[in-house]
């Protein structure tokens, strides 16, 4: 008779693979995006995001305030970055955007570290 390893109650109820590089925005099924629960794998730990994310005046941070708040206009949408899928990103970052599990700050941080990596945000 085999067991199964008991969860713990911190431990993301998810299968997908904790995410290191962050280079490349993960598959978000409609379900996780309507119900974005976790999303401790979708982003990097606090510690992990550069300082310069974490203030206003970074345009990144400027952008996902813009969005968070307001909502983006068609117009408003960035590009995506040479190699990255658009709606894959924008799929990635409402997912974090739309959750209530991490702390506002972190999840502000995340955002705009993230867009930078993968979409053309203007200066």
């Amino acid at each position: 008779m085999t067991r199964r390893k008991r969860q713990r109650v911190n431990e993301p109820v998810t299968d997908r693979k904790q995410i290191v590089d962050f280079e490349k925005p993960t598959r978000v099924d409609d379900v996780l995006l309507a119900f974005p629960a976790t999303v401790r794998d979708l982003m990097p730990a606090y510690q992990d995001i550069p300082e310069e994310y974490k203030h206003d005046d970074h345009p990144a941070v400027k952008f996902q305030s813009r969005w968070f708040f307001g909502g983006l206009k068609a117009a408003e949408i960035p590009q995506a970055k040479a190699g990255i899928d658009r709606e894959m990103a924008l799929r990635h970052l409402r997912c974090i955007h739309g959750s209530y599990e991490p702390k506002h700050e972190h999840k502000m941080a995340a955002v705009a570290y993230l867009a930078d990596k993968w979409l053309v945000i203007s200066r």
